[in-house]
């Protein structure tokens, strides 16, 4: 069952999702990896995780890319725990998180991909909570 299944496609009809934007700031590299030389992945990931997304460069002495996120809230943290996944100094993190790329390449989120996303990230919490001590 992909999202729609759960009118979850019908967001762009509410107003209030559009009121609190997620924004952030990319490294050059990791947006890169992400979106593909001239943003030739966003699109496909604006469509397969129902979100709309708007990179903006910032003149940075690290070349950062601001980026903008509306969508389903479930939506929006799968993709932020994607990036978080990406960039872990663990290897086996940043595999997930290119499990989670390809998979949002390639096909749309379904509520299971939101839900599986969620307990990684939590046990990725866990983790970190460890190393940081």
């Amino acid at each position: 069952m992909d999202m729609n299944s759960f009118g979850i496609g019908e967001w762009l009809i509410k107003p209030e999702i559009f009121n609190a934007p997620l924004v952030f700031y990319l490294a050059e590299e990791l947006e890169q990896i992400i979106f593909g030389q001239e943003e030739r992945y966003l699109r496909c990931i604006e469509e397969h995780s129902h979100t709309l997304i708007q990179l903006e460069p910032w003149f940075t002495v690290t070349g950062h890319t601001r980026v903008t996120v509306v969508g389903p809230p479930r939506a929006r943290q799968w993709l932020v725990g994607m990036i978080w996944l990406l960039e872990h100094r663990n290897f086996h993190y940043r595999a997930r998180g290119y499990q989670m790329l390809q998979s949002v390449r390639s096909q749309p989120l379904t509520i299971k991909d939101l839900a599986a996303s969620l307990n990684v990230q939590l046990d990725s919490l866990v983790v970190k909570g460890y190393q940081d001590e």
